[in-house]
């Protein structure tokens, strides 16, 4: 893929069908994207496949080996993608998740940092950092709410002792 000198705008449209090439903004009803990359895509309905998107705005989100820095959807799909942040009311993931926050979460077979959501199933993943209130399935998590409580109130404790600490041992007479 060539990239162009200047990156162009596909403005509001009932249907965008970009392939192979490189946009800064698209607006339209129906996106579809194959081989292609956008800073910002605004849409009803969005297909991705084998593209890069920067900030996705959409209500219906289906992802497939592509590479999405942040999207807020109502319902996302994402298969074998690598994502920095998720914010919807229904996602299920697979491959690489910096943070989903969902009403409903669904992990499956993939690496997580933060999942967030009211009910949360999670299939063969891992997770850093678990907030459910119902949790299903198989996960490892690094860090569940009791050991972040935990470590929260250990590194508070120790703070606190080298701030006394240092007020001994340097403090103004």
């Amino acid at each position: 893929m060539s990239v162009p000198e200047e990156l162009s705008t596909i403005e509001r449209s009932q249907v965008a069908n970009l392939s192979q090439m490189d946009v800064q903004f698209v607006q339209a009803d129906l996106v579809r994207m194959y081989h292609a990359d956008a800073e910002v895509v605004t849409a009803e309905e969005v297909e991705l496949e084998k593209s890069a998107v920067g900030n996705l705005k959409a209500k219906q989100v289906r992802v497939q080996n592509s590479l999405l820095a942040t999207v807020n959807a109502t319902e996302v799909s994402a298969e074998r993608a690598v994502t920095g942040y998720v914010q919807a009311k229904n996602a299920s993931v697979s491959g690489y998740t910096g943070a989903v926050v969902a009403g409903d979460a669904e992990i499956h077979q993939g690496n997580t940092g933060l999942v967030a959501g009211n009910d949360v199933h999670v299939e063969g993943g891992r997770t850093f950092l678990l907030i459910g209130r119902n949790v299903t399935g198989s996960v490892t998590t690094l860090i569940d709410s009791r050991s972040a409580l935990l470590a929260g109130l250990t590194g508070g404790l120790f703070a606190g002792l080298m701030v006394l600490l240092g007020r001994t041992l340097f403090g103004r007479k």
